[in-house]
């Protein structure tokens, strides 16, 4: 399926976001109001988060897609706390490298990232035991 105008939109407005390391200024703001830094990725908090985590019974050997990925939050930060492992999909590439990154660096089970618009993800049914998409409009 072809990207939608709307999503290859958003894949450039993205792209470019995602180009640009965020502030020092801009990291401590999103630590004080969501408790961590993820590089102004979303409104999520970590209190959210972890209620995500405790509500999809999130564990070793669990298996999750997170949708609208961005720089990996809260799908990254849900594998360090929970021990599963992550799928990260996104429109935009650049988004997913620097959350490969963050995943090597900080060791966190990511099994990869798939460049895919949520409406055309390239995953056999049941290949997730959970999915998180937060602040993305799919």
């Amino acid at each position: 399926m072809s990207p939608s105008k709307d999503e290859r939109q958003t894949r450039a407005d993205f792209s470019a976001r995602y180009s640009v390391r965020p502030s020092r200024l801009i990291d401590d703001i999103e630590r004080r109001v969501l408790g961590a830094a993820w590089g102004a990725n979303g409104f999520t908090t970590v209190r959210q988060a972890d209620l995500l985590g405790a509500a999809l019974e999130l564990a070793e050997g669990n298996r999750l897609l997170d949708i609208g990925t961005g720089r990996g939050w809260p799908g990254l930060y849900l594998a360090a706390r929970t021990g599963c492992e992550v799928v990260a999909a996104d429109l935009p590439i650049e988004g997913i490298q620097i959350a490969l990154r963050r995943a090597a660096e900080e060791e966190v089970v990511c099994l990869g990232g798939v460049v895919s618009s949520a409406r055309d993800l390239p995953f056999a049914p049941g290949s997730f035991d959970a999915t998180v998409h937060t602040d993305v409009l799919c």
